[in-house]
């Protein structure tokens, strides 16, 4: 039986996805694919599909979540390599790309000859990130990188409280900083807890190991 060749193409912009997927068939040899503007959208795909041979993912989404999301897709598709695609040429865009363990790295303009051989790439197991020098390379995997709430998918007051649980405060105590009742606090630790996809505060300085909040 022929395994078919998919992917999954995350843009909330539809023109842009819909480019996207007709290149990844026409040009890389794609069977299917999926074109996704809305990232709630995506699980339901992927809890009725196979998992996809790729999936392209836009740093820039609306709702600022690339970054947490790009953490739950590598947690529910262990082994689909993943391609971030931005139009910002900010080295550090890349490097939190790389910190946070996505496969590739490619800028939305690059030649398409340039995308064909990085997706080649990634199809054949390597990492592509051929515009971060080998010293690039050793700062984003040994140094602390900057993330924002709004990258981790946070609002500003969930930012606020998971900083001060970042440095060991208890419920309590951020009530008493933020001048807010412990329940509210406990309402937003839960939402945090659920946005990250984890199941307690050792599980959030785990997945943050390596990058500073902001």
């Amino acid at each position: 039986m022929t395994t078919l060749k998919t992917a999954l193409v995350i843009d909330d912009h539809p023109l842009v996805a819909r480019g996207i997927g007709g290149f990844l068939r026409s040009h890389c040899g794609f069977d299917e694919v999926d074109e996704v503007t809305d990232t709630e959208d995506v699980w339901r795909l992927i809890d009725v599909a196979s998992p996809p041979s790729l999936v392209v993912l836009d740093f820039w989404l609306s709702n600022n979540a690339s970054l947490q999301l790009l953490v739950e897709l590598k947690a529910k598709l262990p082994n689909t390599p993943i391609l971030v695609m931005s139009a910002d040429g900010d080295m550090v865009v890349q490097q939190k790309v790389f910190a946070t363990g996505a496969h590739g790295f490619i800028h939305k303009q690059e030649a398409g000859s340039v995308f064909v051989e990085v997706v080649s790439k990634l199809l054949s197991g390597k990492r592509c990130f051929e515009s971060l020098t080998k010293e690039n390379l050793r700062t984003a995997q040994s140094k602390e990188l900057y993330v924002t709430a709004s990258e981790l998918g946070l609002t500003e007051r969930q930012g606020e409280i998971l900083g001060m649980i970042l440095k060991g405060f208890p419920n309590k105590r951020i009530a008493q900083q933020l001048s807010i009742s412990e329940q509210t606090v406990k309402e937003h630790v839960s939402g945090i807890l659920i946005r990250m996809g984890v199941g307690n505060r050792v599980e959030i300085i785990t997945k943050l190991r390596g990058k500073r909040l902001e």
